[in-house]
């Protein structure tokens, strides 16, 4: 499915596990915007934005390299985007369950390969900047993508393909190697 910001109810159809592309409009944000966020306020109209857990490389208005950083990190700064409209997060490594039940009927989280920053750049044009003194990779950089390849890996339903993955390894392992479920707990 290829999808364009700012999303609406189209994401609502999205399965964990879906691959589609993204083009559109979409902003980074790292942890010391997320923080400046909740303490000035969301910079850009945040109704059906997507946010990218991204410290990109930028040179001279040229986004060198923009790849995903571990979205984990943002779990406990991620509520009020959603609440405020945000329909999509992109990021590497899944999110915890809280934000998992947050997107449920509003959003979904889509993956991207880490280590594949270039290809992602490749992908994507600066188009301007907020919060530009938080340095380069913690700047909340304004980016237009054209056609992203991303996996949907928690939909809007509680799908959480990180989750399942997670537990079908776990199940694998105690099957293998004879092991109860419950002896690690």
């Amino acid at each position: 499915m290829n999808l364009t910001t700012p999303l609406g109810d189209e994401v609502l159809d999205l399965r964990a596990g879906d691959r589609v592309s993204l083009s559109g409009t979409i902003y980074t944000a790292r942890d010391e915007a997320h923080l400046r966020m909740m303490d000035v306020g969301i910079p850009f109209d945040p109704e059906g934005a997507v946010v990218y857990h991204c410290g990109p490389v930028v040179k001279d208005g040229r986004l060198l390299v923009a790849g995903p950083t571990t979205s984990a990190r943002m779990n406990a700064l991620t509520g009020f985007l959603i609440d405020a409209g945000v329909r999509g997060l992109i990021g590497k490594g899944g999110m915890e369950q809280e934000v998992v039940g947050r997107l449920r009927g509003r959003g979904v989280y889509l993956a991207f390969t880490g280590g594949c920053a270039v290809l992602a750049a490749a992908r994507m044009q600066v188009t301007g900047v907020y919060f530009e003194d938080l340095g380069m990779a913690e700047a909340v950089w304004v980016i237009e993508a054209d056609h992203l390849p991303l996996t949907v890996g928690i939909d809007a339903h509680g799908g959480d393909l990180f989750a399942a993955t997670q537990e079908k390894a776990k199940t694998q392992f105690h099957q293998r190697f004879n092991i109860k479920q419950d002896t690690f707990s």
